[in-house]
């Protein structure tokens, strides 16, 4: 997809007050971490990419955590929608990207329709619903407006909602992200790519599949009844790293027929077939932050030999809106492979 008036009309969509060009417009807020993957031993049999082949050493792989928000100001214990970006560095000095947030599905189905979106939950002025609004929320089946935090005097529950009131497609993943919560680590949250990529195996066999992170340490969020702290998860991840290890289990999904698999706003079955790839292993929050983290410009369609891209045109055009968000920010530019779409 080529539309660069498309590509530049989301990314301003996308900044708001409290944000900054010089920084990404989402998930502004992160922190790096740097480990390595090593593949399950079936990981071969379905995908012939790389990095889930077997290796005497494992793969060195670069993470960034962060917070969905596009605000500077930091705000770990509000609920937020977190991200997880993974580099594999292969073998041959080339790299590949997964890219992941906790949503397991997107906010809308076509570029067009997340712009509309986009503009829509803009954050607008917030107010606390009294007792009766919220009897009346319930009595119409849905929830109630979450109370706003101290100090937030604007947020994009209210323009999300109202949209997503308005177009189906959006509500699975605007009433997930306004229960979503706050995860008391990083380590301690799963995290889904939400768009179909298709592997091909060794026996030229092609699947559609879905990737997801799950934590080894288990999903824990923090307890909504208390104040939210502002700052701590950069603190929490370095205290974990100096003292230990924590690791993620990669699994991939298999579609079947009758999924969409262009469609990021759908959910498949839960019964569908899961296979572990691998496990990430992180060790160490380098000290330079900037160059380890923040100057990284990570891409969903930074590919290897082995995946490719399926037909979800939100996945093409992200290709476009995170090179020129990367370029607008003076990141590193993408490396990207040979076979790349």
């Amino acid at each position: 997809m080529d539309d660069p008036k498309l590509v530049e009309d989301i990314v301003h969509a996308l900044d708001i007050e409290g944000g900054s060009t010089e920084r990404r417009p989402v998930h502004t807020i992160g922190v790096g971490a740097t480990g390595v993957f090593e593949a399950s031993p079936v990981a071969k049999n379905y995908c012939t990419a790389a990095h889930f082949q077997p290796s005497k050493k494992p793969l060195d792989v670069a993470v960034r955590f962060s917070n969905g928000m596009g605000l500077v100001e930091e705000h770990d214990g509000w609920s937020d929608v977190r991200g997880m970006a993974v580099r594999f560095k292969l073998s041959d000095d080339r790299a590949t990207d997964l890219i992941s947030m906790t949503l397991p599905v997107f906010f809308a189905p076509t570029p067009d329709t997340f712009l509309q979106f986009a503009l829509a939950a803009r954050p607008k002025e917030c107010h606390r619903e009294t007792p009766w609004q919220k009897i009346c929320d319930f009595l119409k089946l849905q929830l109630p407006m979450p109370d706003p935090y101290p100090g937030q005097e604007t947020r994009p529950n209210e323009g999300a909602t109202e949209f997503a009131d308005k177009h189906a497609y959006a509500q699975p993943a605007v009433l997930q992200a306004s229960i979503i919560g706050a995860p008391v680590s990083y380590v301690r949250a799963s995290y889904h790519a939400v768009h179909t990529f298709i592997v091909t195996a060794p026996d030229g066999t092609d699947r559609w599949v879905r990737f997801n992170w799950q934590p080894i340490a288990g999903v824990l969020n923090t307890n909504p009844l208390e104040p939210p702290v502002d700052i701590y998860l950069k603190e929490d991840l370095e205290k974990r790293l100096a003292a230990g290890i924590e690791r993620f289990s990669l699994m991939m999904t298999i579609g079947e027929t009758g999924d969409d698999f262009d469609d990021p706003t759908k959910q498949w079955p839960p019964h569908r077939k899961r296979v572990m790839m691998g496990l990430l292993t992180l060790k160490e929050v380098p000290e330079d932050q900037q160059t380890h983290c923040e100057d990284l410009s990570f891409n969903p369609w930074l590919l290897t030999d082995g995946i490719r891209a399926s037909e979800d045109p939100v996945l093409k055009i992200r290709k476009q809106v995170y090179e020129f968000s990367s370029n607008r920010r003076g990141g590193i530019p993408c490396p990207f492979s040979r076979t790349e779409g």
